[in-house]
C-alpha cells in the first residue's frame, strides 16, 4: 500500500469511527419494536363474557413488544397485550406465532396481558370444550383472536427488517402515590373480611390501610447513545377503574402510557402488569368515571419520575442472558374429580358463565393431568433481572423476588399463561377471600414450586 492509499484508508477508518461509536461496535445488540391493533369488533365478548359484549370502542387496544437481538444468541421476544388474559392453547398460539415471526424458539418468547377487564381474552382449549356444547364464541371471539395473533406476528416480522442499535440499558424506579392497595382486607381473626375490588364503595374497606403492595413502578430502557429506542415499564396492580359497560378500553394503564408517549414522541412504550393479582385501586377508587383519568395521571407521574431517575450503563451482548425453567403447577385438589365440572358444562339450564367456568376448570385440570409444564423465564440484562411469570400472581411473589437479589433491579411481568387463574401464597388459601377460596385453580403447594424456580432463575440459590 503506497502513502496515498494508506492516507485514504486512514480517513475512511476515522470516518467510520465517528459515525459508529466504539460502544455500538462492541455491544452488537439491536432491538426491533413492534405494535399491532388488537381492538375487537363490536359484539365481541369482553372479559370472557363475564361482564358485557363490546358495544363501543372508548380507546383502541394494542399488542406491543420488542425483539432483542444479541450477537450470536437467538432472538428474545417480549410482548404485552391489552387483553384480559391469554390461557392454555391460546397462550401457546401467541408464543408460537411470535417465535416463528422472530426466527427463534418458543422458549425465548414471553407474552403477557395487561389485564384490563373491558377487553377480550384468548383460550382455545376452553373454547373447544364450549363449542362441543354449542356455545361457540360465547366466551371469546375465536376468529378475531386468530386474526389478532397473526397481525401481531406480522408486525414483529416487519419490525425485524430495520432493528435499531443499542449501546446502553437504563433502569429507574419511582413510587406511585394513591393508586395501588391490597384487595384482601383482613379482620381481627386474620381472615379476609373485605375484598376491596377495583371499584370499592365500602367505607370501612376504603378506610383500611393500603396493605401489602409494591408501590414502585420500574422502567427498563434501551438506548443508542443518547437516543432512547424503547421503554419497558412494570407496575403491579389490577389496571381497571370501572368496567362492564360495554366500552372497550385500555383503561388507566392505556391513558398513562399515552401520556408518556406524548412526552417521548417516537419512542415505543411497552407496559407489563406485575404481580397484581391481589392488588387493585379499590382504596382510592369508587368506580366513578372521573377517577379513571385521575388514576392514570398518578401512574403517569410515577412513570415520569422513574424515567427521570433512570441510570444508564453500557450494554454488550455478553451482558444479556436468557434463563428458562419449566414447572408443573400443582392442581387444586377440588378439581381433580372432574365429574361435577363435566355435569355443569353439559347442563343446558345453567347460566353460560357457570358453564364457561366449568370448561375453564376442565381445560386446566386436563392439561395438568397430561403433564403440562409452564415456562418461567428471566432476562438478565446489565444491572436488571426481569422475571416472566404466569397467572394472576399475588404481589408477595414480586416482593420475594426483589429480596432474593437485592444487588439487582428486579422487574416482574405476571399474567403469562392464565390457565391457572389466581396464584396465592400458601397461607392465603386458609384465609378465605375471592381469589384463593373460589377461583384459583392451583393448590397451596404452588408457593414452594414458584419460589424455588424464582431462586434458580435469578441465580439466588446459594
Amino acid at each position: 500500500m503506497n502513502i496515498q492509499s494508506r492516507f485514504l484508508f486512514a480517513v475512511v477508518v476515522s470516518a467510520v469511527a465517528v459515525l459508529t461509536p466504539d460502544s455500538a461496535i462492541a455491544s452488537n445488540v439491536r432491538i426491533a419494536a413492534f405494535q399491532a391493533d388488537v381492538t375487537p369488533p363490536i359484539g365481541s365478548p369482553l372479559c370472557h363474557g363475564n361482564v358485557s359484549n363490546a358495544l363501543c370502542v372508548v380507546d383502541p387496544l394494542t399488542a406491543r413488544g420488542v425483539v432483542l437481538l444479541a450477537a450470536d444468541q437467538k432472538p428474545i421476544v417480549l410482548c404485552a397485550v391489552d387483553w384480559v388474559v391469554n390461557s392454555n392453547a391460546g397462550y401457546d398460539e401467541w408464543r408460537k406465532a411470535l417465535a416463528e415471526a422472530a426466527g427463534t424458539t418458543v422458549e425465548r418468547v414471553a407474552v403477557h396481558t395487561v389485564h384490563q377487564h373491558d377487553t377480550p381474552g384468548c383460550d382455545f382449549t376452553t373454547e373447544d370444550l364450549l363449542a362441543a356444547q354449542g356455545l361457540t364464541n360465547k366466551f371469546s371471539n375465536v376468529p378475531f383472536a386468530h386474526e389478532a395473533i397473526a397481525r401481531t406476528a406480522k408486525a414483529a416480522r416487519e419490525a425485524m427488517r430495520q432493528p435499531k442499535a443499542v449501546t446502553h440499558v437504563g433502569v429507574g424506579q419511582a413510587k406511585v402515590e394513591q393508586f395501588a392497595s391490597n384487595r384482601r382486607v383482613a379482620g381481627p381473626d386474620g381472615k379476609v373480611k373485605y375484598v376491596r375490588y377495583s371499584a370499592c364503595r365500602i367505607p370501612a374497606a376504603r378506610a383500611a390501610p393500603e396493605g401489602v403492595i409494591d408501590p414502585f413502578v420500574r422502567v427498563l430502557s434501551f438506548w443508542d447513545g443518547d437516543q432512547p429506542r424503547a421503554v419497558l415499564s412494570y407496575y403491579a396492580t389490577h389496571p381497571q377503574s370501572y368496567y362492564g359497560r360495554g366500552g372497550v378500553s385500555a383503561d388507566t394503564i392505556g391513558m398513562a402510557r399515552a401520556m408518556r408517549e406524548a412526552a417521548l414522541p417516537g419512542v415505543p412504550l411497552i407496559h407489563f402488569d406485575g404481580a397484581g393479582g391481589n392488588v387493585t385501586a379499590g382504596k382510592y377508587n369508587d368506580g366513578s368515571p372521573e377517577n379513571r383519568p385521575a388514576l392514570a395521571r398518578r401512574l403517569a407521574r410515577g412513570l415520569e419520575e422513574a424515567w427521570t431517575a433512570t441510570r444508564k450503563s453500557p450494554l454488550r451482548a455478553a451482558d444479556i442472558e436468557w434463563h428458562v425453567k419449566a414447572v408443573a403447577l400443582p392442581l387444586r385438589e377440588e378439581l381433580a374429580d372432574e365429574a361435577l365440572a363435566v355435569k355443569l358444562l353439559a347442563d343446558t339450564s345453567a347460566k353460560v358463565g357457570e358453564r364457561a367456568r366449568a370448561a375453564r376448570q376442565l381445560a386446566w385440570s386436563r392439561r395438568c393431568k397430561a403433564g403440562h409444564r409452564i415456562d418461567l423465564s428471566c432476562l438478565w440484562i446489565g444491572p436488571a433481572r426481569v422475571l416472566h411469570m404466569p397467572g394472576e400472581l399475588f404481589v408477595e411473589y414480586q416482593l420475594a423476588a426483589q429480596r432474593m437479589r437485592p444487588d439487582a433491579v428486579v422487574c416482574m411481568a405476571a399474567y403469562g399463561d392464565n390457565g391457572c387463574g389466581y396464584i396465592g401464597t400458601e397461607i392465603a388459601y386458609s384465609q378465605g377471600g375471592y381469589e384463593a377460596s373460589k377461583v384459583s385453580q392451583v393448590s397451596p403447594k404452588v408457593e414452594k414450586v414458584l419460589l424455588d424456580a424464582m431462586k434458580s432463575l435469578l441465580g439466588a440459590e446459594k
